[in-house]
Protein backbone atom coordinates (compact mmCIF):
# COMPACT_ATOMS: atom_id res chain seq x y z
CA UNK A 1 0.00 0.00 0.00
CA UNK A 2 1.37 3.42 -0.78
CA UNK A 3 0.77 6.82 1.28
CA UNK A 4 -3.19 7.76 0.92
CA UNK A 5 -1.85 10.94 0.27
CA UNK A 6 -1.08 9.70 -3.07
CA UNK A 7 -2.82 6.78 -3.43
CA UNK A 8 -3.99 6.02 -7.00
CA UNK A 9 -6.24 2.82 -7.26
CA UNK A 10 -9.32 2.81 -4.51
CA UNK A 11 -10.63 -0.68 -4.74
CA UNK A 12 -14.38 -0.64 -3.40
CA UNK A 13 -15.11 -3.94 -1.96
CA UNK A 14 -18.92 -4.96 -0.96
CA UNK A 15 -18.80 -5.25 2.69
CA UNK A 16 -21.23 -8.50 2.38
CA UNK A 17 -18.33 -10.21 0.46
CA UNK A 18 -15.99 -10.78 3.26
CA UNK A 19 -14.24 -13.88 1.41
CA UNK A 20 -13.79 -10.93 -1.34
CA UNK A 21 -11.46 -8.96 1.59
CA UNK A 22 -8.28 -11.26 1.85
CA UNK A 23 -8.12 -11.14 -2.10
CA UNK A 24 -8.31 -7.06 -1.90
CA UNK A 25 -5.93 -6.33 0.29
CA UNK A 26 -3.45 -8.44 -1.75
CA UNK A 27 -4.19 -7.29 -4.99
CA UNK A 28 -2.38 -4.35 -6.59
CA UNK A 29 -4.99 -1.51 -5.00
CA UNK A 30 -3.16 1.26 -3.79
CA UNK A 31 -6.39 1.36 -0.87
CA UNK A 32 -8.77 -0.60 -0.45
CA UNK A 33 -12.74 0.54 0.70
CA UNK A 34 -14.66 -1.96 2.50
CA UNK A 35 -18.46 -0.37 1.26
CA UNK A 36 -21.25 -0.76 4.30
CA UNK A 37 -23.03 1.81 1.71
CA UNK A 38 -24.45 1.85 -1.50
CA UNK A 39 -23.56 -2.16 -2.32
CA UNK A 40 -25.42 -3.30 0.79
CA UNK A 41 -29.06 -3.46 0.88
CA UNK A 42 -30.66 -2.10 4.18
CA UNK A 43 -31.47 -4.39 6.11
CA UNK A 44 -28.17 -6.46 5.52
CA UNK A 45 -26.19 -3.40 6.88
CA UNK A 46 -25.67 -4.13 11.04
CA UNK A 47 -24.16 -7.63 9.48
CA UNK A 48 -21.89 -5.88 7.10
CA UNK A 49 -20.57 -3.98 9.30
CA UNK A 50 -19.78 -6.74 11.70
CA UNK A 51 -18.00 -8.55 9.01
CA UNK A 52 -16.03 -5.31 8.49
CA UNK A 53 -15.46 -4.94 12.31
CA UNK A 54 -14.23 -8.52 12.63
CA UNK A 55 -12.20 -8.75 9.90
CA UNK A 56 -10.19 -5.05 10.51
CA UNK A 57 -9.77 -6.46 14.16
CA UNK A 58 -7.00 -9.35 12.82
CA UNK A 59 -3.91 -8.50 13.26
CA UNK A 60 -2.59 -7.13 9.95
CA UNK A 61 -5.63 -6.12 8.13
CA UNK A 62 -6.49 -2.66 7.34
CA UNK A 63 -8.47 -0.57 5.43
CA UNK A 64 -10.87 2.45 4.74
CA UNK A 65 -14.93 2.13 5.35
CA UNK A 66 -17.45 4.10 3.11
CA UNK A 67 -19.85 4.76 5.76
CA UNK A 68 -23.46 5.70 5.33
CA UNK A 69 -24.32 9.32 4.69
CA UNK A 70 -25.48 11.78 7.45
CA UNK A 71 -28.91 11.98 7.07
CA UNK A 72 -29.01 8.55 7.69
CA UNK A 73 -29.83 6.30 10.96
CA UNK A 74 -27.03 4.25 9.57
CA UNK A 75 -24.43 7.03 9.96
CA UNK A 76 -24.15 6.95 13.45
CA UNK A 77 -24.57 2.73 13.51
CA UNK A 78 -21.23 2.96 11.33
CA UNK A 79 -19.34 4.93 13.84
CA UNK A 80 -20.26 3.86 16.49
CA UNK A 81 -19.21 0.35 15.59
CA UNK A 82 -15.83 1.29 14.26
CA UNK A 83 -14.35 3.82 16.40
CA UNK A 84 -11.43 2.36 17.96
CA UNK A 85 -10.96 -0.43 15.33
CA UNK A 86 -7.02 -0.73 15.48
CA UNK A 87 -7.29 -1.57 11.36
CA UNK A 88 -9.41 1.22 10.45
CA UNK A 89 -7.21 3.77 8.03
CA UNK A 90 -10.02 6.37 8.02
CA UNK A 91 -13.94 6.60 6.17
CA UNK A 92 -15.27 7.67 3.56
CA UNK A 93 -18.57 9.79 3.98
CA UNK A 94 -21.06 9.28 1.59
CA UNK A 95 -23.26 11.69 -0.30
CA UNK A 96 -20.94 14.19 1.98
CA UNK A 97 -22.97 17.87 1.02
CA UNK A 98 -21.35 20.31 3.94
CA UNK A 99 -18.74 20.86 5.54
CA UNK A 100 -20.11 20.09 8.77
CA UNK A 101 -20.56 16.77 7.96
CA UNK A 102 -17.14 16.02 8.20
CA UNK A 103 -16.70 17.98 10.99
CA UNK A 104 -19.26 15.98 12.55
CA UNK A 105 -18.03 12.77 11.52
CA UNK A 106 -14.54 13.27 12.33
CA UNK A 107 -15.16 14.14 15.49
CA UNK A 108 -17.03 10.91 15.97
CA UNK A 109 -14.19 9.04 15.27
CA UNK A 110 -12.23 10.67 18.05
CA UNK A 111 -10.77 13.48 15.20
CA UNK A 112 -7.57 11.55 15.15
CA UNK A 113 -8.59 9.43 11.79
CA UNK A 114 -8.88 11.30 8.03
CA UNK A 115 -12.48 11.29 6.40
CA UNK A 116 -12.61 11.39 2.57
CA UNK A 117 -15.86 13.57 1.35
CA UNK A 118 -17.63 11.25 -1.12
CA UNK A 119 -19.27 14.30 -3.19
CA UNK A 120 -22.49 12.97 -4.96
CA UNK A 121 -24.51 16.11 -6.11
CA UNK A 122 -25.06 19.43 -6.95
CA UNK A 123 -24.96 20.33 -3.45
CA UNK A 124 -21.57 19.12 -2.81
CA UNK A 125 -20.32 20.02 -5.60
CA UNK A 126 -21.35 23.74 -4.95
CA UNK A 127 -20.03 23.56 -1.98
CA UNK A 128 -17.05 21.47 -2.05
CA UNK A 129 -14.69 24.57 -1.56
CA UNK A 130 -16.10 24.58 2.66
CA UNK A 131 -16.11 21.04 2.13
CA UNK A 132 -12.31 20.62 1.47
CA UNK A 133 -11.35 23.21 4.31
CA UNK A 134 -13.35 21.29 6.56
CA UNK A 135 -11.56 20.07 10.14
CA UNK A 136 -10.54 16.31 9.69
CA UNK A 137 -11.18 16.35 5.61
CA UNK A 138 -8.27 14.29 3.91
CA UNK A 139 -9.42 13.88 0.27
CA UNK A 140 -11.99 14.97 -1.88
CA UNK A 141 -13.82 12.07 -3.75
CA UNK A 142 -16.32 12.23 -7.00
CA UNK A 143 -19.25 10.17 -6.88
CA UNK A 144 -20.08 10.75 -10.66
CA UNK A 145 -23.06 7.89 -11.25
CA UNK A 146 -24.70 9.56 -8.25
CA UNK A 147 -24.08 13.46 -9.80
CA UNK A 148 -25.45 12.27 -12.81
CA UNK A 149 -28.97 11.08 -11.68
CA UNK A 150 -28.92 13.93 -9.42
CA UNK A 151 -28.47 16.72 -11.95
CA UNK A 152 -29.43 14.98 -15.04
CA UNK A 153 -26.49 15.10 -16.59
CA UNK A 154 -24.96 12.73 -19.23
CA UNK A 155 -22.26 10.46 -18.94
CA UNK A 156 -19.98 13.07 -21.33
CA UNK A 157 -17.08 14.13 -20.80
CA UNK A 158 -17.87 17.87 -21.25
CA UNK A 159 -20.66 17.34 -19.35
CA UNK A 160 -18.67 15.98 -16.48
CA UNK A 161 -15.40 18.32 -16.48
CA UNK A 162 -17.12 20.64 -14.70
CA UNK A 163 -17.83 18.96 -11.56
CA UNK A 164 -14.28 17.22 -11.66
CA UNK A 165 -12.49 20.46 -12.02
CA UNK A 166 -14.69 22.01 -9.14
CA UNK A 167 -13.50 19.53 -7.00
CA UNK A 168 -10.16 19.64 -8.24
CA UNK A 169 -10.11 23.42 -7.66
CA UNK A 170 -11.73 23.28 -4.50
CA UNK A 171 -8.64 20.40 -3.21
CA UNK A 172 -6.21 23.05 -4.13
CA UNK A 173 -7.99 25.79 -2.07
CA UNK A 174 -8.38 23.65 0.66
CA UNK A 175 -4.74 22.50 0.79
CA UNK A 176 -5.97 18.56 -0.10
CA UNK A 177 -3.93 16.12 -2.48
CA UNK A 178 -5.89 15.20 -5.73
CA UNK A 179 -9.25 14.52 -5.95
CA UNK A 180 -10.35 10.63 -6.63
CA UNK A 181 -12.39 10.27 -9.37
CA UNK A 182 -15.33 7.92 -9.68
CA UNK A 183 -15.31 4.25 -10.77
CA UNK A 184 -15.82 3.88 -14.66
CA UNK A 185 -17.99 0.61 -15.09
CA UNK A 186 -17.21 -1.63 -17.87
CA UNK A 187 -14.30 -4.33 -18.45
CA UNK A 188 -13.42 -2.46 -21.83
CA UNK A 189 -9.55 -0.97 -20.98
CA UNK A 190 -9.02 1.00 -23.37
CA UNK A 191 -12.11 2.82 -22.18
CA UNK A 192 -11.15 2.80 -18.50
CA UNK A 193 -7.17 4.13 -20.06
CA UNK A 194 -9.11 7.17 -22.11
CA UNK A 195 -11.16 8.16 -18.68
CA UNK A 196 -8.23 8.04 -16.32
CA UNK A 197 -6.10 10.12 -18.07
CA UNK A 198 -9.26 12.82 -18.61
CA UNK A 199 -9.00 13.07 -14.85
CA UNK A 200 -5.44 13.03 -14.93
CA UNK A 201 -5.78 15.99 -17.34
CA UNK A 202 -8.17 18.07 -15.13
CA UNK A 203 -6.27 17.54 -12.25
CA UNK A 204 -7.18 14.29 -10.76
CA UNK A 205 -4.56 12.15 -8.91
CA UNK A 206 -6.94 8.80 -8.08
CA UNK A 207 -9.73 6.92 -9.26
CA UNK A 208 -12.66 4.97 -7.74
CA UNK A 209 -12.44 0.88 -9.19
CA UNK A 210 -14.49 -2.00 -8.30
CA UNK A 211 -12.62 -4.52 -9.97
CA UNK A 212 -9.73 -6.06 -9.39
CA UNK A 213 -9.16 -6.04 -13.27
CA UNK A 214 -9.02 -2.24 -13.34
CA UNK A 215 -6.36 -1.79 -11.25
CA UNK A 216 -3.03 -2.19 -13.26
CA UNK A 217 -4.75 0.12 -16.25
CA UNK A 218 -5.57 2.62 -12.92
CA UNK A 219 -2.24 2.89 -11.53
CA UNK A 220 -0.66 2.79 -14.65
CA UNK A 221 -2.39 6.02 -16.23
CA UNK A 222 -1.82 7.89 -12.53
CA UNK A 223 1.52 7.35 -12.38
CA UNK A 224 4.10 9.33 -13.81
CA UNK A 225 5.54 7.98 -16.52
CA UNK A 226 9.37 7.38 -17.47
CA UNK A 227 9.74 10.06 -19.66
CA UNK A 228 8.25 12.42 -16.82
CA UNK A 229 10.41 11.21 -14.56
CA UNK A 230 14.18 11.21 -16.78
CA UNK A 231 13.21 14.91 -16.84
CA UNK A 232 12.22 15.47 -13.19
CA UNK A 233 15.70 13.87 -12.72
CA UNK A 234 17.60 15.45 -15.50
CA UNK A 235 16.22 19.10 -14.22
CA UNK A 236 16.97 18.48 -10.85
CA UNK A 237 20.46 17.16 -11.30
CA UNK A 238 21.39 20.17 -13.69
CA UNK A 239 19.87 22.32 -10.92
CA UNK A 240 21.73 21.14 -7.97
CA UNK A 241 25.07 21.47 -10.13
CA UNK A 242 24.71 24.94 -10.85
CA UNK A 243 24.17 25.97 -7.40
CA UNK A 244 20.51 25.83 -7.03
CA UNK A 245 20.87 29.51 -9.34
CA UNK A 246 17.29 31.02 -10.55
CA UNK A 247 18.15 31.69 -14.01
CA UNK A 248 14.64 32.67 -15.65
CA UNK A 249 10.99 32.92 -14.15
CA UNK A 250 10.61 29.69 -15.25
CA UNK A 251 12.61 27.59 -12.89
CA UNK A 252 10.81 27.88 -9.67
CA UNK A 253 7.68 26.48 -11.21
CA UNK A 254 9.72 23.58 -13.05
CA UNK A 255 11.37 22.93 -10.31
CA UNK A 256 7.93 22.52 -8.55
CA UNK A 257 7.01 20.00 -10.65
CA UNK A 258 10.36 18.21 -11.13
CA UNK A 259 10.07 17.91 -7.23
CA UNK A 260 6.25 16.56 -6.98
CA UNK A 261 7.39 13.90 -9.84
CA UNK A 262 10.51 12.45 -7.95
CA UNK A 263 8.36 12.20 -5.27
CA UNK A 264 5.68 10.03 -6.92
CA UNK A 265 8.81 8.22 -8.51
CA UNK A 266 10.24 7.37 -5.28
CA UNK A 267 6.75 6.19 -3.97
CA UNK A 268 5.83 3.84 -6.96
CA UNK A 269 9.12 2.53 -7.63
CA UNK A 270 9.57 4.18 -11.49
CA UNK A 271 13.39 4.74 -12.21
CA UNK A 272 14.70 7.42 -15.00
CA UNK A 273 16.38 6.12 -17.71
Amino acid sequence: MSNSEISRSWLLVNAMRDELFDPAAKSRADEIILDVEDAVDPKFKPEALQKVIGWLSKNGNSAWVRINDYTTDFWRHDLDGLKGIPGLKGVMLAKTETASQITETYAALGSTLPVIALVESALGIEDAREIASAKGAFRLAFGSGDYRRDTGTSADDLAMAYPRSRLVVASRIGNLPGPIDGPTVGSNHSVLKEKSELAVALGMTGKLCLDTDQLTVINEIICPTVADVTWAHDFITDFEARGRVIRDGSDLPRLGRAEKIMKLAKAFNIAPR
